[in-house]
């Protein structure tokens, strides 16, 4: 046993990165955990704090274009990032990938050059860009002026990140780069994901031979699946690749949400994503691309009644797996904390053992945040 522990916390249930355990100690040295522990193997006399519901390491969100009333096109620096992470931490998130989405050039440069500053800032876990390089038919609401074939400006732009450390996710369609380019991108270490596409199943296949690992945003901006022709959805749920997916019972049918993740052939593949905008703590709107996108039931839309993003919080979405899809609660925090730390190539976040205590949640019966074991400790 370690002599350093000085307070062992005690819930009702422990979630490890893997399964849901109970009967096991949080062991704390400070603001810090360092070791976990059965209660039954207590020495006598240890400071035990019992603790009602269920300690799981925070949320991760690898698709968030805004919060807090912060929308990243329009505030592409290290206070616009700092601004949205600490709106989503409020709900559980404790690491996001700020996400801008298809802009000008000089707009990804503004932020990669913030991605670069907030390297190792706690919460921010590098950048995701998505677009410009997407298909025009499956654009949904990026600006079409914008969009553009992958250029060596983007490449370079992805080339200093990852040559500094920063972790990047990458959102292409296959028929805006050219052969060679995802694999060249694929090689600095970014992930590539497959999305905002209208190919066919066939070229994704290729695009995933080529070093695409992951899919975004499932169902949502890509072909569909039909009965005779599977489309960039069919090929997805096919394949052993990464998929995000927007669990709200909007942007995808609760039903479909399930269908996917039975049909999937690899289990602990498809992960939870917000595709959040500004309004997840901020305010009922927001402007894009001078447009303004407010929020009606739940649903953000813009002027042509398009959806354009999302207002969920990943602990939304992580009880709406549970109770509404009927996903096993062990299954769902996979969903939202150790697939996510996979596909990033991050797994430490989804350890119990090295967190800080304000980085673990503590969860009721019903699955809602309480609060953070900083907090409730």
């Amino acid at each position: 046993m370690n002599d350093a522990v000085h307070t062992w916390l005690c819930p009702d249930l422990l979630f490890d990165g893997q399964s849901l355990l109970p009967g096991q100690a949080v062991g704390l040295s400070h603001t810090t955990v360092i070791a976990i522990s059965p209660v039954s193997a207590l020495p006598l006399g240890a400071r035990r704090l019992p603790l009602k519901g269920t300690i799981t390491p925070g949320f991760l969100d690898l698709q968030v274009n805004g919060g807090g009333d912060v929308f990243l096109n329009a505030d592409p620096t290290p206070s616009g990032m700092a601004a949205i992470a600490a709106a989503h931490r409020r709900f559980g998130t404790v690491g996001i990938l700020p996400t801008l989405i298809t802009d000008a050039p000089e707009v990804l440069d503004r932020a990669a050059e913030a991605a670069l500053a907030t390297a190792g800032e706690p919460g921010l876990l590098g950048l995701h860009i998505e677009g410009p390089h997407i298909s025009q038919a499956r654009r949904g609401t990026h600006a079409a002026r914008f969009i553009r074939p992958l250029d060596t400006r983007t490449i370079a732009v992805v080339q200093r990140l990852r040559a500094a450390g920063v972790a990047v996710m990458i959102t292409v369609a296959p028929e805006a780069v050219a052969p060679g380019q995802i694999a060249a991108l694929a090689a600095t270490g970014a992930i590539v994901s497959l999305g905002h596409t209208d190919t066919d199943s066939a070229t994704i296949r290729a695009a995933l031979a080529e070093g695409a690992t992951c899919f975004t945003h499932l169902f949502n901006a890509m072909s569909p699946m039909l009965n005779r022709t599977a489309g960039v959805t069919g090929a997805c749920i096919n394949s052993t690749a990464f998929a995000g997916i927007i669990c709200d019972g909007i942007h995808v049918a609760d039903e479909m949400v399930g269908l996917a993740l039975r049909a999937r052939p690899l289990l602990d593949t498809t992960f939870l994503v917000s595709d959040a905008m500004s309004t997840v703590g901020g305010s009922d709107h927001f402007n894009l691309y001078g447009d303004v996108i407010r929020l009606q039931n739940g649903r953000l839309v813009n002027s042509e009644g398009s959806l354009a993003g999302a207002h969920v919080t990943m602990a939304e979405s992580v009880a709406r797996l549970i109770t509404v899809v009927g996903i096993a609660p062990e299954a769902a925090l996979r969903m939202a904390v150790t697939i996510p730390a996979r596909v990033m190539r991050m797994q430490h976040l989804a350890n119990v053992p090295g967190q800080r205590l304000q980085d673990l949640l503590v969860l009721d019966d019903l699955w809602q945040v309480l609060g953070t074991c900083a907090s409730l400790a």
